[in-house]
Order: structure tokens, then C-alpha cells, then sequence
């Protein structure tokens, strides 16, 4: 490739457009002009009809944001699955329907969690499966394309906001203080996952949702069946729960029943606030 003008610079593999008319210059990232540039050398190089992000909305599999969403509303817990490894993934999800909750979050700190995603996600599609701990837009793409139905982030990722929304894939980055969820919210949030939420608890909430009654928010960390109903009596959307939910110990020694018996504890906790 020969060298580009000196008023031109190169940004992996594309030109990034100055706030300047008519000038290039690396350092202002276009993402939208990127991925136009992207996909108009893909298409040109490899002579394919490439499809429309109105086409993807409209794939079989992708299953519409608001039903997501409507789903979780309905639940009120999302399980959150962080696993040393991939193995019984499957029938952990599976002893947590059993007891009543399907929309299930795996973690990218799982090894294997993308492969796991996309075979949970075909083996099992009445499930909810959403992917969590995601750092960038790279990641979530991956989780999407895999299956994702929902993308989660540890902290505020403005990049993963952007591309979920392209996406039309609920997001739900994290957030603690009252200036970090008001910028995901700005950012195009669907929902604030505030985190860690146990070391404030559910007065907390109610201390956010006065002043921003607008903004969903998805506490996580602290939620057990003896908070969950005090969360979402604050206000909360749903609550996130990992090992008060899906106990290390139990998974590793494939306790399916103890699992199941957990959800038993929280979907009848939900039930005693509706």
C-alpha cells in the first residue's frame, strides 16, 4: 500500500475524519465512518451483498429488545453464572429453570464463555442468555454474534453502549455514583447495573430514584432472597445475584438441586413484592 498523503494518517486500516471539512488526521475515532469504510472494502474485496443492520434486526434469531426486556422486568433476577470453567454450564442453567429463572448471565471471566454462549444459546433458545464482565465493543460484538440477548459491563464503557445500540441489544453498563449513572443513562443505557450494590443496599436506590426517576437501574452485588424483595420495593428494575444464586460450591460439585432450590428462594421472594 503506498504511503498516504502527509496530511493523511492511518488508524487501523481506515482514515478517521478531523473535525476539519476535507482533512484525515489520527486520534479522532469516527466509529460510524470506520465501519462504513469497513464494510465498503469487505464488500468490494470480496464481491459479496453484505446485509443491512435493518436485515440483521430482522434475522429469525434476533429476539426483539423490548421483549428482552419485558422478559427481565417480568423475572426480576438475572442468574449470574462466573464458572472456573465452562463444564455444566449447561445443566446449571437448565436447575436454574427448574426453579423458575431463565434469563442467566455468563461471564467473560468464564474460560470458554463466548463458545459456551453460542451453545447455550442453540441448545437451549427459550433461554435468556446475556453476557457479562464486557470491557469493550470487540467483546460484545463477539457475545451478539454468539447469541447474547442482553450485553453487561463492570463500569462504564461508552464504546459497548454504542455498539449494543447499533445492535438494537439491551446494555447494561455499570455505574455507582450518582455522575457515573446519569452518564450511562446519557450514554443510551436500557438499564444502570449499580455496582457493587452491597455496600450501600437498597437505601441506596431509594436515594438515586428520588431525584432520577427516569433512569432503570439493576443492582447487582448484595442481592439475595432476603434483599431482593427491599431492592425492588426501592425501585430497582431487577436484581442481579451471582454466588447467592449459583454458589461455587454447588457448581463445582454439580448440586443441580441446591441450585434449583435457590431459585425456588428468590422467584418466591420476587412473588411476595407483586
Amino acid at each position: 500500500m503506498a504511503a498516504a498523503p502527509s496530511r493523511y494518517a492511518p488508524c487501523r486500516s481506515a482514515w478517521i475524519l478531523d473535525e476539519s471539512p476535507g482533512f484525515f488526521r489520527a486520534g479522532r475515532i469516527d466509529p460510524h465512518l470506520v465501519r462504513l469504510l469497513s464494510l465498503m472494502w469487505l464488500k468490494n474485496k470480496l464481491e459479496i451483498d453484505l446485509p443491512s443492520e435493518r436485515q440483521i434486526a430482522d434475522y429469525p434469531f434476533a429476539m426483539k429488545k423490548e421483549a428482552v426486556l419485558a422478559k427481565i422486568r417480568t423475572e426480576k433476577v438475572i442468574a449470574i453464572i462466573r464458572a472456573d470453567s465452562p463444564n455444566g454450564l449447561l445443566d446449571c442453567a437448565k436447575a436454574l429453570a427448574a426453579g423458575g429463572l431463565t434469563s442467566i448471565e455468563l461471564t467473560m471471566t468464564t474460560p470458554g464463555a463466548i463458545a459456551m454462549l453460542q451453545q447455550a444459546s442453540t441448545e437451549l433458545p427459550d433461554f435468556l442468555f446475556g453476557l457479562g464482565t464486557v470491557l469493550d465493543a470487540e467483546t460484545a460484538r463477539a457475545g451478539i454474534l454468539a447469541g447474547a440477548k442482553f450485553i453487561v459491563t463492570p463500569a462504564l464503557r461508552p464504546e459497548v453502549i454504542t455498539l449494543c445500540r447499533r445492535y438494537s441489544v439491551p446494555v447494561f453498563p455499570g455505574a455507582l455514583s450518582p455522575t457515573e449513572i446519569v452518564a450511562a443513562w446519557e450514554a443510551g443505557a436500557d438499564a444502570v447495573k449499580v455496582f457493587p450494590a452491597e455496600f450501600f443496599g437498597p437505601a441506596y436506590i431509594k436515594s438515586i430514584k428520588a431525584p432520577l426517576p427516569h433512569v432503570e437501574l439493576l443492582p447487582t452485588g448484595g442481592v439475595t432472597p432476603q434483599t431482593i424483595g427491599e431492592f425492588l420495593k426501592a425501585g430497582a428494575m431487577a436484581g442481579a445475584a451471582g454466588s447467592a444464586l449459583v454458589d461455587n460450591k454447588a457448581l463445582k460439585e454439580k448440586n443441580w438441586a441446591a441450585i434449583t432450590a435457590k431459585a425456588q428462594e428468590f422467584v418466591k421472594a420476587v412473588a411476595a413484592v407483586k
